[in-house]
This record gives structure tokens, C-alpha cells and sequence, in this order.
């Protein structure tokens, strides 16, 4: 129920963006114009500020209703949007930009719907005849109802919120937005919510103040760089290591999903992002900070070439503010686990890192179904087609072109306008079904960071081989208990179970396991430093008392069979990022090809037994132990 709820506020939001994303290049310009020739601005100029209001009252309004019209019924569509959108603009003093959003698409189903019912009625050699005439019949009504309906209402509204938005300022409480706009960000509702509601908001508010602060709200990137700097100071495993190159481009390129993923793998950090975005806005209040246009995207570069010269300081001082705030509350956040309450003997959160870990496995080994046929082209989508899936498509472009791979074409493109007969689909998660409603016949994965140069290496790899790495279902994603169990993959024998060892880390640990591997044949001695690096990616620790570490997918090359080595630690190991994180059976893996997933799925069987997992952490025989194991099917 959730999720469909999620995906219609999505939806709706998507298709009000999607009537003023198309036209920000507009925005800018105008913003550009009216900073340089305006009485105030950087070169003013009575003759060259005439350009100015008819960008605002006559171009933007009829851009919208153009595109709104037509994303509901084409160019027919756009047509009579166009014309309705014209009703209201001519109702009314203000800018309809708001009255374009409405008027656009109400021009748009109009239509739609008179073509529906006149479908297969037309006589031959009348289809032009109808069609001018019922567009240009309609176009008149509607521009009528619109003069004396839409516009008076939307001008009515626009005083009423600019009334509620003055109570609101007066009583310092525009800050407490953040706690809404941040979180509905991470959701990838920023594109909606910056270009859907701000900036129609925005535009009227900037003609009256010749600025205004709903321009730099969302735009803000002050509270995405402090959790990505707090990342890159004291953040663990991958992600780390990728938070500074983020950093760059969230800031410099104004791409702020690159920052969800960080948030969305530590969801405490939403409240660092809401903190900084709130003492952003307290500033601008404070120091009437603003805009005169749409910062798109969201960079410092946009933000100061649409800053009024006498509003740099406030700008500034309200980014840095921000990203001071969010970065010391994220950095409190990652270095001290106030929110930590995993208990050994908890079931569901012991089953749940294990499938974690399963899943982790899953992927990083890459393995799963193949194509059904040749992939021509791959479409990298999100939300606005232009930020985070540009940024993934060109390191899958160069990817592409370094493997030779000429015969596939990598595009990216905004979820709702993918062909339906796509042959390839990249997301992220949180996307991914709203992907597949645009493009059901195509094949599509599912990723968390469109910088994850691991994640498009396995694609490349797999492309080559035909393979892909989800399947149709995002929601059961390689689902563990759906892979169809092999127990005669290698042979269990009492050489593989090794008992009584000591280790002071996991370091010695892992070497321990890994000089036991490479002793029976299983790997070549480099696996054991592949081990070690894997370790410094992420934690292997399972819980439950039992970690797994294996080499990381760039060593499979130095597996020689299937096989496993069972180490007993009756001391105990550190192995996960909590003091309690104590591993007494430490199980090596070292698989070929996709062996991985059924060797995991077999050991996960046994993982399942509380009283089989203490047992083989205090046994003294070796032959107690193999018993206990292959009666559970390892």
C-alpha cells in the first residue's frame, strides 16, 4: 500500500515537473536578462529590459500549457493547450505559470477525449477537416472557460498563499519546510518539488521582491556536500571511498541524487541534512538571501550567476551555514551509533544481515539469467534523465567503448519517456519500478549508486557472456531461496574442518582460512590478499557468531575448484563494526563461476540452527563437527 501510494505522489509530481523541466533552459534566460538589464542589475538598460516581461507573462505560461498538453495527447495536445493556456493569461495581471500547469493538460485530455470517441466515425477524405476544426472549436471553449474560470482562481490562490507565506516568515517557522523537503529528496521528489512547486512560487514571489528564497530552498547543495565531506572523513566501505569524487560533483554539478545513496544506506543521516537545510533557510531569512531565477541544476555555479550582486554575501553565508551544520551533525552521526540495537539473540535482525550478506554475495559475484536476446542499447534512467543517469551513462559509455562492445549504444533519458520496447534498463532502486511501468518488456537492474564503477565493470562482464544480473522481478531480486541447491558441489571431508585456532584480528583470522584454502588445492596464495581486500570494502560478519569472508570478484582467477575451509575461533574474533561482533566460526569460501550462489545457499541452511551454530563453536572433534555439518546439508 505504501509503495503505490509512493509511486502515485511520484507520478503526479513527475508530471508537474515534467511541464517546467523541459523549459528551465527559459528560466535561466530570463533570470540572465533581468539580472544584467534590470534598474538594478550588473548593466542596466530601459530599451533591452522590454524583453524582459513578455518572457514572463506570454512565453513561459505558453511553453507550459504547450508542454503539458502534449504530454497528455501529443502535438494535438500541446495545440490546444496552448491556445487554453492563452484564456488564462489574459484573465489575469500576474504570471500564469501556475495557470499553465493547469490549463496545458486540461487542453491536453480534452482533446484526447474527443479523438477517442470520433475514432473510426471520420469518412475518407474528411480526417483534416475534422481535425482542424474540432482543434480549433475546442481550443475557443476552453480558452473561454479558462478566461473565467482557471485564471481568476489561480489569481485568487496566488493571494492567499502569498498571504500564508508572509505569516509564515513573519513567524520564523519557513525553516521547518526542511523537515518535509529533505526526506521527500532522498525519495526522488526533488525535481518535483524544486520545479513543480518552488519555482511557479518562486517567480512570483522574485517579481515583486526582485528576488526570491523559494529559489534556493531545494536547490540548496550546502547539506548534501556536508554529508558526503562527513562521509569521506569518517564513513566505512565503499561508499567512502567514492564520497569524495561525489562531493565534487554534487557541488560543482549541481547533481544532488548523488547524494541519496549515502543518506539511503544510513538513514539516520536524514537528520544532518534536515538540520543544514534548516539553518540554510534560517539565513535567508534572516539575511534575505534569494534568487531571480531557477538554479538548474543545483550548483554553486548556477546559484551565484542567478544571485543579485548585492546578495552574495547572504547566499553564501547561508550555503556555508548549511553544509557546516549537516557536516558536523553527519560526522557525530557515522562516528557514534546512537541508534544502534541489534541483540544477539534477535532473530529478525540476525536473519536479516544474513540476507544481507547473501544478497551481497549474490551481486558481487554477478551471476544470474541470461539474455533472451542481443542488447542493443542501455538506457541509464532517472527521474530528470539529465543529472544522476547522465552521469552513470558516460562511465558505462567509456566502459562500453574500452570493452569494444560497438554494437551496443548506452543513452540516458528520463523514466517517462523510455520506450517501451527497451532492451535495457539501468535505475536506481528506488526507481525501478517506476521504470518498469514505462518499459515492461525490457530487461532491468536495479543499483544504488550510479558511481559504482564495480557495479558497471560486472555489467560489462556479463554482457560479454550474455548474462544478466536481476531478474524480471526487482522485488525478488536473486531471491536465495528461488536458487535450485546443489549439495554435491565438492565433498565435506574432515581435512576442511579446522578447530581450536586462535587469531588476535581478523586479519590474522582471514589468513589463517585463506593459507587453508590455498593448502587443499581450492586457490592460489594471491586469493588470500583478494580476501583481505574484500574485508576492507565491507565487514563479512554475518552474526550469529559467524563471518565469511571470500575474495572479491577480480579474483576469480585464482580459484582453482569449489571448496570451503571451516575455522573454528573458540576465543572468539572481532569481525563486524560493533564491540559485540564476535565471530567463532569463520568459514572461507573460494567458488567458481556461479557456484558462489549455491555454496552460500547451502552454508545459509545451517546458519538457520542456533543450537548447531553453539555447538560447532565448542566442540573439541572434528568428526562431531562433519556430522553436524552434513546432516545439515552443507
Amino acid at each position: 500500500m505504501f509503495i503505490l501510494i509512493k509511486l502515485k505522489i511520484q507520478n503526479f509530481g513527475r508530471f508537474l515537473s515534467s511541464m517546467i523541466m523541459p523549459n528551465i533552459s527559459i528560466f535561466i534566460a530570463w533570470g540572465i536578462m533581468t539580472a544584467l538589464f534590470m534598474p538594478l542589475g550588473w548593466h542596466p538598460n530601459k530599451t533591452l529590459e522590454k524583453l524582459i516581461s513578455p518572457i514572463i507573462f506570454y512565453l513561459l505560461p505558453i511553453l507550459i500549457g504547450y508542454t503539458g498538453g502534449g504530454l497528455v495527447s501529443g502535438l494535438r495536445g500541446s495545440l490546444v493547450g496552448s491556445i487554453t493556456t492563452i484564456g488564462v493569461i489574459t484573465s489575469t495581471d500576474i504570471p500564469m505559470l501556475l495557470g499553465g500547469m493547469i490549463a496545458g493538460p486540461l487542453g491536453g485530455w480534452a482533446i484526447k477525449y474527443f479523438d477517442s470517441k470520433i475514432e473510426n466515425k471520420i469518412k475518407n477524405g474528411f480526417e483534416m477537416l475534422v481535425n482542424n476544426f474540432s482543434l480549433a472549436i475546442c481550443g475557443i471553449l476552453l480558452a473561454v472557460l479558462s478566461f473565467f474560470t482557471i485564471g481568476p482562481f489561480i489569481e485568487w490562490t496566488s493571494h492567499v498563499l502569498g498571504k500564508l507565506i508572509k505569516i509564515i516568515v513573519s513567524y520564523n517557522l519557513l525553516p521547518l519546510i526542511s523537515i518535509i523537503i529533505e526526506p521527500s529528496k532522498i525519495f526522488f521528489l526533488n525535481n518535483i518539488i524544486n520545479h513543480g512547486i518552488f519555482s511557479p512560487l518562486g517567480i512570483q514571489d522574485a517579481l515583486e521582491k526582485r528576488s526570491s528564497i523559494f529559489f534556493l530552498i531545494e536547490s540548496n547543495p550546502g547539506p548534501g556536500l556536508g554529508v558526503l565531506i562527513a562521509w569521506f572523513f569518517f564513513g566505512k566501505g565503499e561508499l567512502r571511498k567514492s564520497s569524495g569524487g561525489a562531493a565534487i560533483i554534487e557541488f560543482l554539478g549541481g547533481v544532488h541524487e548523488i547524494y541519496f545513496p549515502y543518506v539511503l544506506i544510513k538513514p539516520k543521516l536524514i537528520f544532518a541534512l534536515i538540520l543544514g537545510s534548516m539553518s540554510g533557510i534560517f539565513m535567508l531569512v534572516l539575511l534575505h538571501g534569494g534568487l531571480i531565477s531557477a538554479a538548474s541544476p543545483g550548483s554553486i555555479l548556477s546559484i551565484l550567476a542567478m544571485t543579485p550582486k548585492d546578495l552574495y554575501f547572504s547566499n553564501i553565508i547561508s550555503i556555508f551555514c548549511s553544509f557546516i551544520i549537516s557536516f558536523l551533525s553527519a560526522a557525530v552521526l557515522l562516528k557514534y551509533n546512537f541508534f544502534y540495537t541489534f541483540k544477539k539473540d534477535d532473530k529478525n535482525a540476525t536473519q536479516k544481515n544474513k540476507d544481507l550478506f547473501v544478497q551481497e554475495t549474490l551481486e558481487d559475484s554477478f551471476h544470474t539469467l541470461q539474455f533472451n536476446r542481443k542488447i542493443k542499447t542501455i538506457i541509464v534512467a532517472c527521474d530528470a534523465g539529465m543529472g544522476s543517469s547522465a552521469m552513470g551513462a558516460s562511465i558505462l559509455r567509456k566502459k562500453i567503448k574500452n570493452a569494444n562492445l560497438t554494437h551496443i549504444s548506452v543513452l540516458n533519458m528520463a523514466i517517462n519517456v523510455l520506450p517501451k520496447k527497451a532492451d535495457l534498463v539501468i535505475t536506481h532502486q528506488n526507481l525501478t519500478h517506476r521504470a518498469k511501468k514505462y518499459a515492461p518488456h525490457a530487461r532491468h537492474v536495479s543499483l544504488k549508486n550510479f558511481l559504482n564503477n564495480s557495479f558497471y565493470d560486472n555489467l560489462i562482464r556479463k554482457l560479454m557472456e550474455n548474462i544478466i544480473f536481476l531478474d524480471d522481478n526487482h522485488k525478488n531480486a536473486i531471491n536465495i531461496n528461488n536458487v535450485e541447491k546443489s549439495y554435491n558441489l565438492f565433498h565435506l571431508t574432515e581435512e576442511n574442518i579446522i578447530l581450536n585456532q586462535h587469531a588476535n584480528n581478523k586479519e590474522e583470522a582471514i589468513n589463517i582460512v585463506g593459507n587453508n584454502l590455498v593448502k587443499q588445492g581450492y586457490v592460489k596464495s594471491d586469493y588470500i590478499n583478494s580476501m583481505l581486500e574484500r574485508e576492507k570494502i565491507a565487514s563479512t560478519w554475518l552474526g550469529e557468531s559467524i563471518a565469511l569472508p571470500h575474495g572479491t570478484i577480480e579474483a576469480k582467477d585464482s580459484v582453482l575448484r569449489t571448496g570451503i575451509i571451516f575455522c573454528q575461533f573458540p576465543k572468539g574474533v572481532h569481525f563486524g563494526e560493533e564491540a559485540e561482533d564476535i565471530a567463532y566460526l569463520v568459514i572461507g569460501i573460494a567458488a567458481k563461476n556461479n557456484e558462489h550462489i549455491m555454496v552460500v545457499s547451502n552454508i545459509t541452511n545451517v546458519l538457520d540452527n542456533k543450537d548447531t551454530i553453539k555447538k560447532l563453536s565448542n566442540t573439541t572433534s572434528v568428526k562431531e563437527a562433519l556430522s553436524l555439518l552434513t546432516t545439515e546439508k552443507i
